[in-house]
């Protein structure tokens, strides 16, 4: 039988080998781990409580209702929750360590990547040390020391937002120190010293010559210590107490444990929590490529 006249399933079994089954039922299942729970969050959100309480899952809401998304946002709805305010101070943690984290990790990566000194591959190690730790074992002494500090200059560690983003640079740093240091080496050296030759400082060299080249490195660097502040829970539970100072996940976690359980509501909210970060990967997908496969020569 010639291949014009072959049905569809017959061109199917012509291409699909062992291996390509293998390959096409891997793909499958992992696709529908990741993408099946998303979209059990989002139509859950559109959910009334009858579809998400029954016994019966219900896979496709009857109706798109908001209800969730109201009592989110519209200040008419009796259960209001005032959910625009823990976006913006979820903003307000989140850019500044992403930004004060980059910052600082650049000069310290440039420092042990390029710098001699003793000890520089000892100070590395100790650095990414400290990321091995739990955060719950760092929390107390962490809290205890800044109060202390607190006390001396005068401000109050609790339901303060600055305070936090101290803390969460505890937990940032040290990976994107550990993580620019390993770029920065990749970038010739002979790059920067013909700068140097050329007559530029070193801060010149690193601004004109080794940033441009760690872009994608900068980029990665950015959003994995963004999304850790996007996303952190424990630091923010102890640090927070008024519920106008509440970051996402503690609002979140707050509606959760509410006497009258509304899961709809819930999973509206960790869909508004959700969306961003997905569309802050998908919008820096070249970036996040570069930086896992670029070298330090740009042609």
């Amino acid at each position: 039988m010639s291949d014009s006249k072959k049905s569809f399933i017959g061109h199917l079994a012509d291409w699909l080998t062992w291996r390509r089954f293998i390959f096409s039922a891997t793909l499958i299942f992992f696709l529908s781990s990741i993408l099946f729970p998303f979209y059990w969050m989002v139509s859950s959100s559109f959910k009334s409580k009858a579809e998400i309480g029954g016994r019966t899952a219900v896979y496709v809401p009857s109706t798109l209702r908001l209800d969730a998304y109201k009592e989110l946002f519209d200040p008419n709805n009796p259960s209001y929750q005032d959910f625009g305010r823990n976006i913006i101070n979820t903003i307000k943690v989140s850019v500044p360590t992403a930004v004060i984290a980059v910052f600082l990790s650049v000069l310290g990566a440039y420092a042990i990547a390029r710098l001699n000194f003793r000890g520089k591959e000892a100070l590395l190690n100790s650095i990414l040390l400290v990321y091995l730790f739990p955060g719950v074992l760092l929390i107390i002494p962490l809290f205890a020391m800044l109060a202390r500090i607190g006390d001396a200059i005068g401000f109050n560690v609790q339901d303060n937002l600055g305070v936090l983003i101290l803390t969460y640079l505890a937990q940032t740093l040290p990976v994107a120190l550990y993580m620019l240091t390993n770029y920065f080496r990749t970038i010739p050296d002979e790059i920067e010293q013909a700068g140097l030759i050329d007559g530029c400082t070193r801060l010149e060299v690193i601004w004109r010559i080794t940033l441009p080249l760690a872009i994608p490195a900068l980029v990665s660097v950015s959003i994995y210590t963004f999304m850790i502040a996007w996303n952190e829970f424990l630091y923010a539970l102890v640090f927070l107490n008024d519920h106008n100072m509440f970051t996402m996940p503690i609002k979140i976690n707050t509606i959760f444990n509410d006497p009258s359980p509304r899961p709809n509501v819930v999973m509206a909210a960790s869909t508004i929590m959700t969306i961003p970060i997905i569309a802050l990967f998908l919008a820096m997908e070249r970036f996040l490529e570069e930086g896992l496969t670029a070298g330090g020569v740009k042609g």
